[in-house]
């Protein structure tokens, strides 16, 4: 089979390009090579010499149109991505991953193809927050927590539902968040991947394309871009404190996140290529467990010899939430999928990479300009360094 993967030059698409590769599938590889993630321009070392390269941005229709002629299979991972500076960068999100998805699928509208599949790439974070139980009123779908609640470093969700003219406000109990969770995106970036995820499947019904759509949730792994400051925390608090300096932990540490390794993600990719069971179906990837940033910032510390304890910053970004982890009941059973790595499992893969590419202060230049933009909430009180610093 001929496959294209769209953005396959970076972390996820390289790996998941291997495993096409090793099984004997006909490889080409799309990618305009995006600054962010490629600063030099080129196509990085570690892209497997067996497949044909095309340098394409999505967002030209007509380099895009030529660029899959012949693939019967795609897998798009093309995209622009960022919880925090997609917050001011609107138009450049909703073009690249809007606009590019749209071309896309005009092209298979509109124009004679071969393909006949596609797995699209999504993300956790269109759900907004995780799923959550009320003591009085079970299962509830909370929204974004309220700038006050947060001002009063009142971290954990509180109970919205209505209760003689006022809110409950019972505490929540965070639950695994499985593909039934309505959707409600804290962020542009999210508004445009349930957008990619809408457009995809839509199309695909109405034109016989079988479309697969997985929802990512915290990717780690080796070949993570460290010149990307807004994405791979595990990978940007290895590089911070590789070279001694303490990672930016916002809230109290004890939002959880649910950390699957690349391996496993490409296992789902290929599992989501393969099986009929897979088409015109959503399905989460994850590990089903919740690790606090806490826990992730004390087992990179402990990897690289450093003190595992820290003080949090006490502020938060408008986007986050606070906790969401992978029910994967639904891929489990339909496509036999079983995560094999569990952090902090295969954790030295995203050291040895941001020891020898220095950081170079591109978090810090990227929360300033939060901060500037009034996206950093419940600023701490007192001096930021002091916080910051060892309990010990």
């Amino acid at each position: 089979m001929n496959v294209a993967v769209v953005g396959g030059a970076g972390f996820i698409g390289s790996h998941l390009v291997d495993a096409l590769v090793e099984r004997g599938f006909r490889v080409r590889v799309i990618d305009n090579l995006e600054p962010q993630v490629h600063p030099n321009g080129l196509p990085p070392s570690y892209l497997n010499p067996r497949i044909e390269f095309i340098q394409q941005d999505v967002r030209d229709m007509a380099g895009l149109r030529d660029a899959i002629k012949g693939a019967e299979a795609v897998f798009y991972l093309a995209g622009a991505v960022g919880v925090g500076d997609s917050m001011y960068r609107i138009r450049h999100y909703a073009d690249v991953n809007v606009l590019g998805g749209a071309n896309l699928l005009d092209i298979l509208a509109n124009h004679q193809h071969s393909v006949r599949k596609i797995v699209l790439a999504s993300s956790v974070t269109v759900y907004g927050e995780g799923k959550y139980s009320c003591p009085r009123h079970g299962i509830v779908v909370p929204s974004v927590r309220p700038t006050e609640q947060l001002a009063r470093e009142q971290w954990e969700l509180l109970c919205p539902k209505q209760e003689n003219s006022s809110d409950c406000s019972a505490r929540l109990t965070p639950l695994p968040t499985d593909e039934e969770r309505p959707l409600m995106p804290l962020s542009v970036y999210a508004m445009t991947k349930r957008t990619q995820e809408e457009m995809f499947l839509t199309v695909g019904r109405t034109y016989g394309i079988a479309v697969t759509v997985l929802r990512y949730f915290n990717v780690y792994g080796s070949r993570q871009a460290v010149s990307n400051p807004y994405t791979g925390v595990a990978k940007i608090f290895a590089s911070q404190i590789a070279q001694g300096r303490l990672p930016l932990i916002y809230e109290e540490g004890l939002q959880t996140r649910d950390f699957v390794h690349v391996t496993d993600v490409v296992q789902a990719n290929m599992l989501a290529l393969q099986r009929e069971e897979a088409n015109g179906e959503i399905f989460n990837v994850g590990t089903g467990r919740p690790t606090t940033i806490l826990e992730m910032a004390g087992a990179v510390a402990k990897r690289l010899g450093g003190d595992p304890t820290f003080r949090p910053s006490y502020q938060c970004r408008s986007g986050d939430v606070r906790h969401c982890w992978a029910d994967i009941t639904k891929i489990r059973r339909r496509l036999g999928f079983e995560p094999r790595t569990v952090f902090p499992a295969e954790l030295d893969d995203v050291l040895p990479s941001v020891e020898s590419v220095p950081d170079s202060g591109r978090t810090d230049v990227a929360h300033i300009e939060l901060t500037q933009r009034g996206l950093i909430h419940a600023r701490p009180k007192g001096d930021l360094t002091r916080l910051m610093g060892p309990t010990k």
